[in-house]
């Protein structure tokens, strides 16, 4: 595959997580002592049904009055923390990895509680008669009838998390018709979208989606493979001729394929819910052009996903707002397909780690307001690569690709100041009025290099402080340079000193500034270069981030099959408590409680351990908590 990297989409600098945004609260139910995993919706006869995977069952709410849901039943089934469910025609579909097989609920009776004969275990039959045991995910095949179950686990130990795929012509009773091998060493698929007998796996151990020709499914054709940005795809979803992907990790992003040429699958877009907070996003949903997405403690986003090259973020709902950042709790899933047009969303626990919750809520669906053009050099037309072009109120910013060209967007029209920079040109500042659903265009030449001409600008880490750098070839007219600093974002810049210039120069100059005592986090600089008559240019924006000296974890080596070593560095004596944490943030029952007096190296024996993400979450005394991210293969 290649990548058509137009746009990296990013919320904003002041993220719309930090409030709702086109969605509005209608209710609430809370599960006393049960965490809550994925959930799905269910209609019928002008009655709304919330099918929720709670720890210890499969429960069933009349959500037709979304101000007051009601409880009609839970199910019984095995425990466990991780539930999926689907639907095909008026039959409801789970599993989970506490065992039971594939849990089949025949939903006619509703709004009645279903009667026993109406539910029951199913565990495979011919060539896996008896055998099917558990699996993590499942969807649905509606265009050809098929269930796929993936992540599933025989009781012989041969299938090792290969999707299983089953024919739905009697819902009530399905029947095993074949298995998808991949062509990677890790044969486990997480979880997937499949339509029209063409499947899309979330191969996420070995951070790749295959696309898939089910059509004869004792022979499935993969016919592509690519990998996702964070190499570690959980969900997939198509939309037409573009599919969509999620990558379980801190920091990771909703990310846009083109996929109408399969020898040529091609990045379109990605974007992420929080820029710079780490956090982690789970499930997503295409409905009409727009991904709802749920994104653990950010709750779930709504993108505008109507031009794939320019995602566009126009609504969101924290349904975890104590929280935010890195960490696998708050939203777990999300469901839009209800005729209401209302969205369920499930929360893992509420703020104090116990109870979850089942959100209703009611999206605005908007239409993004696009800005979209390409930057030049005014004198004969070549592009300029990145260039920085900032809507100064929201304070969007986004740099032009290789061929000049940006795309971002915006979830309110209106008029808005733009700026348009580059490092050694004069900055342009205008005004445009964008619209939703519309494309407004703007194209600027920059004018030719300014007087200064800047070779290089860097920031390094030195002790608790930082060292800036910087060079120019030729000065005119140069008065010097202030520098800029901001903490944790680029929204708050505040002058920090200044450095005279040369006024008129054709020789190297070299500068530096040093910055100290500056706290624990992350800090930007840059430079705002001023000319004697007033003129100015900003350089771009170099980042460091400071670290805790009081307390520092390293494991080595970082992916395993074995044997691995936390290092562990402390100033001063303290006590330390480890524990291991699986990808969904769920406790492994390994754990340590021990005192450091400076450095210790503890060994960890991997080898009991299933291949998958892990942390190590340590926990001081001083307050400051330490997560370290490893592989067992």
């Amino acid at each position: 595959m290649r990548y058509l990297l137009l746009s990296i989409s990013l919320a904003c600098a002041c993220t719309l997580s930090s409030q709702n945004i086109n969605v509005s609260f209608l209710g609430k139910m809370t599960y006393g002592n049960q965490k809550l995993a994925n959930l799905w919706g269910y209609a019928s006869d002008g009655n709304e049904y919330a099918l929720v995977g709670t720890r210890n069952g499969f429960s069933i709410e009349d959500v037709t009055n979304p101000s007051a849901p009601t409880h009609i039943v839970q199910l019984s089934v095995p425990s466990s923390d991780w539930r999926e469910i689907k639907t095909y025609q008026n039959y409801a579909y789970s599993v989970s990895e506490g065992g039971g097989g594939v849990f089949i609920v025949d939903l006619t009776e509703l709004p009645n509680a279903p009667l026993q004969s109406d539910y029951h275990n199913y565990y495979g039959d011919g060539a896996i008669n008896g055998l099917l045991l558990s699996a993590h995910a499942l969807h649905v095949d509606e265009t050809e009838g098929f269930l796929y179950v993936y992540g599933s686990q025989l009781s012989n130990s041969s299938n090792l998390g290969r999707p299983l795929i089953f024919d739905l012509a009697d819902p009530f009773n399905p029947v095993y018709v074949g298995v998808y091998t991949a062509p990677f060493t890790s044969k486990y698929v997480h979880d997937g979208y499949a339509d029209g007998n063409f499947m899309y796996s979330a191969h996420i151990f070995e951070g790749k989606v295959a696309i898939v020709d089910m059509t004869n499914k004792n022979s499935p054709n993969t016919l592509a493979t690519f990998t996702t940005p964070n190499a570690f795809p959980h969900n997939t979803w198509r939309n037409g001729n573009y599919l969509f992907t999620t990558d379980e990790v801190s920091g990771s992003f909703l990310t846009a394929y083109d996929i109408s040429d399969l020898d040529d699958v091609i990045e379109v877009g990605r974007i992420q819910s929080n820029p710079g907070s780490g956090s982690i996003v789970h499930n997503t949903y295409i409905q009409d052009d727009y991904a709802i997405t749920s994104w653990y403690k950010d709750g779930f986003t709504i993108v505008d996903v109507s031009r794939p090259e320019n995602l566009v973020q126009v609504g969101n709902y924290d349904t975890y707002p104590n929280d935010q950042g890195n960490g696998f709790s708050g939203c777990w899933g999300v469901y839009p397909y209800l005729p209401s047009g209302n969205i369920l969303a499930s929360n893992i626990t509420n703020i104090n780690g116990v109870d979850g919750e089942l959100w209703i809520l009611d999206p605005s669906y908007v239409r993004a307001c696009y800005l979209e053009g390409k930057i030049t050099k005014a004198s004969d037309g070549t592009p300029l690569q990145a260039a920085r072009i900032e809507v100064l109120s929201p304070p969007l910013s986004v740099p032009s690709n290789a061929g000049g060209f940006y795309k971002t967007g915006w979830h309110e029209s209106g008029d808005f100041d733009v700026k348009v920079s580059k490092t050694g040109y004069q900055t342009w500042n205008g005004t445009v009025t964008l619209s939703h659903g519309v494309v407004t265009t703007l194209n600027v030449a920059l004018l030719a290099p300014a007087a200064v001409e800047m070779l290089r600008f860097d920031a390094v880490v030195e002790g608790n402080g930082a060292r800036l750098t910087w060079a120019t070839a030729t000065e005119r007219d140069n008065q010097g340079f202030e520098v800029q600093h901001s903490i944790g974002a680029t929204g708050h810049w505040q002058k920090i000193g200044f450095v005279p210039g040369r006024g008129d120069s054709d020789l190297l100059s070299e500068y530096s500034f040093d910055v100290q005592n500056l706290p624990p986090g992350r800090h930007f600089f840059r430079l705002r270069q001023i000319d004697f008559d007033g003129k100015e240019t900003l350089t771009d924006v170099k980042t460091i981030q400071i670290r805790n000296l009081a307390f520092q974890a390293e494991m080595l080596p970082n992916a395993t099959s074995n044997r691995c070593t936390l290092h562990l560095f402390s100033e001063k004596p303290m006590n330390v408590t480890v524990e291991i944490l699986d990808v969904t943030g769920y406790r492994m029952g390994i754990s340590w409680d021990f005192e450091i007096e400076k450095e210790i190296a503890l060994p960890i024996d991997a080898s009991i351990l299933p291949a998958g993400v892990y942390y190590a979450h340590i926990i001081t005394e001083i307050g400051d908590d330490e997560v370290v991210r490893w592989v067992k293969k």
